[in-house]
């Protein structure tokens, strides 16, 4: 299975439609949402959406009733972290990994966000966590998005949209980790 991840898109309407249109085209079978839609605006275009969605809240969600009431359309939303099965794999979905506190359950990938930077790595556990970035790429200037494969256990991320001015996308963007 494949899996589409983002998160802090911050009612980029126009990057949340490319990230839709994306994941179609991966035929993604799920859609991981990490946090940080902010308001209720944003979630209209997420119903072109041709699977499941789940996801957490993030720190700057301004509506969460709003926000849930048109992600549950969808999918599921709650606050994280979120466990999840899915293909045979333990999925963990948080928007910043202290709300994690100390757990080191052996989740095959944690999909967390918050920091805007696109990152794939593990930790001291092994664990393969997922940063899919910044899709609003109001910080950056890179609207990003990821994948998990659930057969594969490997993650890759992918740049929409780049106006960052950096030539070369940093090596974390070409890399997959399994």
């Amino acid at each position: 299975m494949l899996i589409g991840l983002f998160a802090d898109s911050h009612d980029h309407l126009d990057n949340i439609r490319l990230a839709v249109a994306r994941f179609r085209e991966r035929s993604c079978d799920l859609v991981v949402f990490a946090g940080d839609l902010v308001s209720s605006i944003a979630v209209p275009p997420l119903r072109g959406l041709t699977c499941p969605a789940v996801g957490c809240f993030g720190d700057n969600e301004g509506n969460r009733p709003g926000v849930a009431a048109g992600f549950g359309l969808m999918g599921e939303i709650g606050e994280g972290p979120l466990g999840i099965r899915i293909g045979g794999r333990r999925l963990l979905v948080t928007h910043m990994l202290r709300q994690m506190g100390n757990d080191d359950s052996p989740y095959d990938a944690i999909i967390y966000a918050h920091t805007h930077k696109a990152r794939v790595h593990r930790d001291e556990f092994g664990r393969l966590l997922i940063n899919p970035g910044e899709l609003g790429g109001w910080v950056t200037g890179r609207a990003t998005v990821g994948y998990y494969d659930t057969e594969t256990g490997t993650a890759s991320l992918e740049v929409l949209v780049d106006r960052s001015g950096i030539r070369e996308p940093p090596e974390v963007i070409a890399n997959s980790l399994g």
